[in-house]
């Protein structure tokens, strides 16, 4: 779980981000900041993996106070001034974005960070859908939200994914290999390269497939030995 926070003295832009952010699974607001004197004040005794910093705020300007910080957070710019982009990145900026911006400008930023925090550590912190019981997909230029108790199993269907439900298939603009990395491993498995299925979904394993409600979901081979581990206890 990657924590941040928001430094920026317009309530609007809390609320944009907070909502974006509320989509993504694996991020956590610990703290909304309306000045750099506030941020410096948590930060002092908080630590978070990164932060959305706004420029143009009273008293203290967020690139000052960027400047300020010995051990600063991985920091996303928010800002309406494109002309600061150059000394944003002189400081190591992970990204800069232009408001207003967009859903998919946001997770692009956020998804840079993930993979400066993933490889700066030997076992890989990754995102994980473990305890709520929804998260949110984009698909069909929606966000649709998903309840893990109707989720039966996931296809790969090349970049993108099909996620059968009970009542519905909705296709997501996400790699299989995200979910394979998202999903609690208790709930779901990894059956085949193309299919993760819900564990408590099956309805019989026989041969080298697998039964879920009428849906007949192929085994892999490299998949095989942890299947076993479902119902072969030695």
């Amino acid at each position: 779980m990657l924590k941040y926070i928001i430094i920026d003295d317009e309530p609007l832009a809390h609320e944009i981000i907070e909502e974006f952010c509320s989509m993504l699974p694996h991020v956590q607001l610990e703290q909304n900041c309306y000045n750099a004197m506030e941020a410096i004040h948590f930060l002092n005794e908080n630590r978070v993996d990164f932060m959305f910093l706004d420029i143009n705020m009273p008293k203290l300007k967020g690139l000052d106070f960027l400047k300020t910080l010995t051990k600063p957070p991985k920091t996303i710019i928010t800002t309406a001034y494109k002309e600061h982009a150059l000394e944003g990145f002189e400081l190591n900026v992970v990204d800069y974005i232009l408001k207003p911006f967009s859903f998919d400008r946001l997770v692009k930023a956020v998804n840079k960070v993930s993979k400066i925090q993933s490889t700066k550590t030997i076992i890989k912190e990754v995102p994980t859908i473990v305890d709520s019981n929804r998260f949110f997909v984009k698909g069909d230029k929606k966000h649709h939200q998903i309840s893990l108790k109707n989720l039966l199993y996931i296809e790969a269907y090349g970049n993108y994914t099909k996620l059968f439900l009970k009542d519905e298939m909705i296709i997501s603009h996400e790699k299989i290999s995200y979910y394979g990395e998202t999903l609690n491993n208790s709930n779901f498995l990894r059956v085949h390269k193309s299919f993760i299925v819900a564990i408590d979904k099956i309805k019989f394993i026989e041969g080298n497939r697998i039964l879920i409600d009428e849906f007949k979901i192929p085994i892999g081979q490299t998949y095989k030995n942890d299947i076993s581990k479902l119902y072969n206890n030695k």
